[in-house]
Formats: structure tokens, sequence, C-alpha cells
């Protein structure tokens, strides 16, 4: 009976320990989550060929960095996640083509160019007529932006850290140039 009751003893320190651990894991996962990173599926043509370059069913998977735009810093060429201007329970992942301030040559949108508002930025699919993206829905408020994508974590052979950078003919116009496209 004594290693019978050394068993029982032995066995509900092991669950207390069991479930103290767990209370203080899920807490700690849900912050870190929260407010550091997560992971993401990219579904979709949107962002090809630098996102889902196979297309069809094989979808990356990028790592989410929440913590590097919790005051909403991001630089033109970044990948980003954000609400979706047109349905609040989707989130979408675009590419910024355009600070606050900029001038932009629009690809589809109501007019040819566009001044980027202050507490905005344009945002693009690399897959033009394949994306909704601010040519659609035009400038974004930052208040909507989730996470920037940083690296490309599946499938193993694309692993890779995302930089910046945005695709030909992207470019923020000079006002000047802006300008004197106007007057033609």
């Amino acid at each position: 009976m004594p290693v019978m009751a050394q068993r029982m003893r032995s066995s509900k320190r092991y669950l207390r320990a069991f479930v103290s651990g767990f209370f203080v894991a899920v807490p700690v996962t849900v912050t870190f989550l929260d407010r550091f990173a997560c992971v993401a599926r990219v579904e979709g043509a949107s962002m090809q060929p630098f996102l889902n370059p196979e297309g069809g069913s094989k979808c990356d998977v990028v790592l989410l960095n929440r913590w590097s735009v919790r005051n909403y810093q991001v630089e033109r060429g970044d990948i980003v996640s954000l609400l979706s201007p047109k349905n609040p329970q989707q989130k979408i992942i675009k590419r910024v083509i355009g600070l606050e301030g900029d001038f932009i040559r629009t690809l589809s949108y109501k007019n040819r160019f566009v001044r980027v508002p202050d507490g905005h930025f344009w945002i693009e699919g690399d897959h033009h007529g394949h994306s909704l993206d601010s040519n659609s829905f035009g400038p974004v408020s930052v208040g909507l932006l989730h996470a920037r994508a940083s690296h490309i974590i599946w499938p193993p052979k694309r692993w890779q850290q995302i930089k910046p950078c945005l695709p030909p003919n992207r470019e923020p116009l000079d006002t000047e140039e802006e300008g004197d496209e106007d007057e033609l």
C-alpha cells in the first residue's frame, strides 16, 4: 500500500505541475502571438510571382512580425498584412507602394494620380489585375495595419528573409514630375 500511495502522490504532483505550466504557457503564448509575431498562409494569386510562385494549391507560409509595425512604421516595398477595407473580417497581404504625402501613378484607380493622405498608405498586389488593392479602394488607413511579413517559412525550399523592394515603375512620383504631367 505505501508504494501505491507514493505513486498517487507523485501522479498528483506531475498533474499539478502540468496544469500550472499550462496556465503559465497559454497566456505567454497568446501575448507573444498578439504582440510579437504569428504565421499566416498566403492564399491566392495577388502577390505572384513573389509569393505563391507555383500557384494552385501550393501556398507560401510567412512569418508576420507584429512588433515591427506597433507604431505604424512601414517603408515602401514592405509586404504587410492588414484588415481589408472592404471586409473587416478578412486579412489581406499586399506590398506598400506609397506612404503619406507620396504622389502615386495609379494602375486602374478612378484618378490617374493620387496624393496619399496623412495617416494612409497605398498598397498593391504584385500581380496587377488579380488583386483587390488600393487601385480598387484607394489609400488605406494605417490603422488597418496588422503586421509586416518578414520571412517565408514554408515551403522549406523557399526559406528566405523578405526585404523591402518596389516593383519596376512603381516608385512614387516627384511633385514636380507629377505637376509636369498634369500640364501635358
